[in-house]
């Protein structure tokens, strides 16, 4: 999400175009019409800020000649309103509260996702290091383990790394990783 101080320039490139982009062909992908009507309603969105720095300029030095043109920037503005909420009816983007809570006590909603962000780090590390713990546990049993029973241990191993083949092969004839996940194509 850009943080949107009304810009001159890019107010006025804004009010440039009409807002609305063109579609293309009929055998549009899903994922590609919701791109275009994100960038619609981005494009809207831009023109409204356009207009409503074009509204301000025109209050700020109101005088009964600059009436017409008033009323003009305020319908513009109002249809423009309208439009953005006839494209935004087409997206379906999920924004947590904790975002709109943000922007609502004036905040930068990326401190949100720098947050997330940091939460999953340290999940992730608490994650590693119980697996590494688990990994020096498993280690030193089989270490103590060979001590007391080295036939046994052994034969676990051998057992182990036959198992561990067919896994990997089962693995790779179902396109799945050998943890367990499904490989997915990724997006071009």
């Amino acid at each position: 999400m850009e943080s949107a101080a009304p810009n001159p320039s890019a107010a006025a490139a804004a009010t440039a175009g009409n807002g609305v982009q063109a579609s293309g062909a009929g055998g549009e992908r899903p994922e590609d019409a919701s791109k275009q009507n994100l960038a619609q309603v981005t494009s809207s969105i831009q023109k409204t800020l356009g207009l409503l720095h074009q509204l301000n300029l025109t209050v700020s030095s109101f005088n009964s000649a600059s009436q017409l043109p008033l009323l003009q920037r305020l319908n513009a503005l109002v249809a423009e309103l309208d439009t953005m909420q006839k494209l935004a009816e087409g997206c379906d983007i999920q924004v947590p509260m904790e975002v709109v809570n943000l922007i609502d006590d004036g905040k930068n909603p990326d401190e949100f996702t720098r947050d997330v962000l940091n939460s999953c780090i340290a999940k992730n590390q608490i994650t590693k290091g119980k697996t590494d713990a688990f990994k020096s546990l498993r280690k030193h049993l089989l270490e103590e383990l060979e001590q007391a029973f080295p036939e046994d241990v052994e034969q676990y191993r051998e057992i182990r790394a036959s198992s561990a083949a067919e896994a990997k092969r089962l693995a790779q004839s179902q396109s799945t990783l050998p943890n367990g996940d499904v490989k997915v194509k990724a997006e071009h």
